[in-house]
């Protein structure tokens, strides 16, 4: 295999990537890596093929953080945000992952109350409502290049 990996030119996609079965190495390299770069591992059953796209058998377990951030603004409407725009504590804004229907209820209470200001820019380029509304929520944030952000609960 790595034979063929070899063989590439400078720059191909393709790339060797490590392997194994045992638990107790994937936590090492799980916690090690993140120096490297590396986002996190892949988890799958060893029976389980390559196939191109999204797949509920491959799961990404990527590095992250659990911290408090500033609501600035929301993704669809206020009575039913799709996903909240948080002001991370180094001054990022960010865009959070889809929210669940009981996350998004929760937070629509208080988005409702605010009037929107106008349209914002996350770090990433994202577009979305701005609203001041003053509310914390607890956040899974990334800490590797794609810094993924994940709303688990309202503060």
């Amino acid at each position: 295999m790595l034979d063929m990996v070899a063989g590439l030119p400078e720059g191909s996609p393709i790339q060797a990537v490590s392997a194994t079965e045992d638990v107790e190495v994937a936590r090492v390299w799980y916690e090690t890596l993140t120096g490297s770069g590396a986002e996190g591992v892949v988890a799958k059953s060893g029976r389980s093929p390559y196939r191109a796209g999204r797949s509920s058998s491959w799961k990404k377990v990527r590095h992250a953080e659990t911290i408090d951030a500033e609501v600035v603004g929301f993704t669809g409407a206020a009575g039913r945000p799709r996903a909240l725009a948080v002001r991370l504590p180094d001054g990022r804004v960010a865009l959070s992952q889809r929210l669940g229907a009981q996350l998004a209820a929760q937070v629509a209470a208080a988005l409702v109350a605010v009037a929107p200001a106008a349209r914002g820019r996350a770090a990433g380029g994202e577009s979305f409502t701005a609203a001041e509304s003053g509310l914390l929520v607890e956040v899974l944030a990334g800490t590797t290049r794609h810094a993924v952000v994940t709303v688990t609960r309202v503060r």
